[in-house]
């Protein structure tokens, strides 16, 4: 998921550059919606297997 997120974030940054200021700002709204999927996955799992009494790593 933070690969997918690193790979929009980058064409984001690219377009950006060569002036395509549409296609950035959609690039840069996936990337975020990606990164805050991925950080409520992670605490999920995180309660997830504090709740089956293993100490998260």
């Amino acid at each position: 998921m933070f690969g997918y997120m690193l790979v929009f974030a980058i064409a984001a940054i690219i377009a950006a550059y060569f002036g395509f200021f549409a296609l950035a700002g959609t690039a840069a709204l996936i990337a975020k919606v990606l990164f805050f999927i991925a950080i409520v996955l992670i605490i999920f799992r995180g309660v997830q297997e504090a709740a089956r009494g293993r100490p998260p790593v």
